[in-house]
């Protein structure tokens, strides 16, 4: 008998353990930038993510002091390799020494989960650099079978929007000419390692371009008409999700559908130059904020509804150092001294001033009405359990 109660009893925990896994907060993934000189240090924010219940993040460089602060925390980490080692690391050598130096010491402490090649490299103008990067991601990709490590870190380089000729509809969607033997070459790699396609989308640009003609609701994923592919006739209520089944579309075109598009950068600037449409406090919130409800409910795109569609948002900090128009240095969730630099309007909840930083629940309204059917579930569990074990009593 005391088997008998012991095996319900370790039942019992393993339902509660994964029910407590289907009731965790939904988070999605965050860009972690660091050009400026006034950032908090890598162990604050861990903290600030902690806090978040942001699960992934993603940092443009291998920085060792992030890589060491990181260890040991339930954070996947996507690490990146500079453009301009992208010629070095196309020979199988260097590629291994730099993933011996760069990755293998701090894995699997750390979650290093990926290695982005570059950014953006099939939109430069150096077509020197875009020669070089699918022979690095091999290069790189074979030193991680090398040291065992490509079963738990994928390779993949992220790209800007701009590497399509058309995205509009999204079922026109096709990869410019000039690059399409490169992006062919691209897409064979992540088909044959199964990797994502990451794409850096910012419906705030083409609402910058074209600001009399496309509605600012549809770019900010606020209620509107939406708009209808004339061809596939999916009907498309946000920007964002447009252009990435743009994306998935000119993938089919070239014979690929089959690779996972993820949204490797994403958000909209809190302050802008006076010629810089739409770059507003008001707009960046409200623009994060719905994007955050809509991770929430698991979607996927209108293309692929099935598929929840991975973003990481850009980005954590506002980041003094960056060149450009204002708005470069105004996409942060949060200021360096880790106040929110506004509200995204689900929980926004103050920490310590000890502290300086501000925590954001990611709760829905719909995930704690899921929780509470959860709880029901274990307690009619528990019920059908605690008499299964009655019965067998009695049958003794």
């Amino acid at each position: 008998m005391a088997t008998l109660y012991s095996r319900f009893a370790m039942t019992y925990a393993v339902i509660l353990f994964s029910i407590s896994l289907s009731t965790g907060v939904a988070s999605l993934g965050i860009n972690y930038g660091q050009v400026a000189n006034n950032l908090p240090q890598p162990e604050r924010v861990l903290e600030l993510l902690r806090s978040l219940k942001v699960t992934k993040a993603r940092i443009y460089d291998t920085n060792p002091q992030v890589l060491t602060a990181f260890a040991n925390s339930n954070v996947e980490l996507i690490v990146t390799i500079e453009n301009n080692m992208l010629g070095q690391l196309r020979d199988p050598q260097q590629a291994l020494q730099w993933v011996s130096a760069h990755v293998k010491p701090y894995f699997p402490a750390t979650r290093i989960t990926g290695i982005q090649v570059g950014n953006e490299v099939l939109t430069d103008p150096d077509p020197v650099l875009t020669a070089n990067l699918v022979p690095a991601m091999v290069s790189i990709h074979g030193a991680l079978v090398q040291l065992g490590l490509d079963s738990y870190i994928q390779v993949s380089s992220p790209n800007s929007l701009a590497v399509l000729a058309l995205s509009y509809p999204p079922s026109a969607g096709t990869f410019k000419s000039e690059v399409y033997s490169v992006v062919y070459q691209f897409l064979q790699f992540l088909s044959t390692t199964k990797s994502p396609f990451w794409i850096n989308a910012y419906p705030y640009f083409a609402y910058k371009g074209d600001s009399s003609r496309i509605p600012l609701d549809y770019v900010l994923f606020n209620p509107n008409p939406g708009m209808m592919d004339p061809y596939t006739k999916l009907r498309y209520d946000n920007m964002l999700y447009a252009q990435v089944d743009a994306v998935n579309f000119a993938m089919a075109r070239m014979g690929f559908g089959g690779i996972e598009v993820r949204v490797s950068e994403t958000g909209w600037p809190s302050k802008g130059d006076s010629d810089e449409v739409g770059a507003t406090l008001e707009n960046a919130a409200i623009y994060n904020k719905n994007l955050l409800r809509r991770q929430l409910k698991n979607e996927g795109t209108p293309l692929k509804p099935n598929m929840r569609l991975e973003v990481y948002v850009f980005a954590l900090f506002n980041e003094d150092m960056k060149p450009g128009p204002t708005s470069e240095r105004n996409y942060g969730l949060f200021r360096p001294d880790g106040t929110m630099a506004y509200n995204v309007g689900l929980s926004a909840l103050s920490t310590s001033s000890s502290t300086s930083s501000a925590s954001i629940s990611l709760t829905s309204s719909a995930t704690k009405g899921a929780r509470k059917e959860y709880q029901s579930l274990v307690y009619w569990m528990f019920v059908f359990l605690l008499t299964c074990q009655v019965l067998m009593r009695r049958q003794f």
